[in-house]
């Protein structure tokens, strides 16, 4: 019985062993990844997730997309900062000023004044039209 044992652990360690070895020769592939293209979603859910090393918290909206049947998350507006003069890019980071409000000038509040939304919640119903990053990403488009 202990024969059996060995043997067996033997041939599963030699299938890994093949397994990882077949992945190491793989050459690359031609295909493009499918991306969406710009168009007006509409926000059917908004949630909070924490991200990244400092835990900082983000919007995320669930969309619906004419192109796909699943729901499409989007957590980033492009929007024209008057002082600065130029579109920015920025995730929907909740950031609160010193009176626990958001912050007056940030991307988030960009989104939710041109949608005329008041708080976060307001989004959820809202149709947007959205417009590629410059990672090729989907963003809300806040101009």
């Amino acid at each position: 019985m202990k024969m059996e044992n060995e043997n067996t652990q033997q041939i599963k360690e030699e299938n890994a062993t093949t397994e990882e070895l077949d992945d190491t020769v793989i050459g690359i592939g031609t295909e493009e990844v499918e991306r969406l293209k710009p168009a007006e979603v509409e926000i059917i859910e908004v949630k909070i997730e924490t991200v990244g090393k400092k835990n900082s918290k983000k919007a995320v909206c669930e969309c619906k997309h004419p192109d796909k049947t699943e729901v499409v998350k989007v957590g980033g507006v492009k929007y024209e900062d008057s002082t600065k003069g130029k579109l920015v890019e920025t995730g929907l980071w909740v950031n609160k000023d010193s009176e626990g409000l958001l912050r007056k000038g940030s991307g988030l509040v960009f989104l939710l004044n041109s949608l005329g939304a008041t708080n976060i919640a307001g989004l959820k119903g809202k149709k947007v039209m959205t417009v590629t990053d410059e990672k090729g990403y989907l963003c809300f488009k806040a101009y």
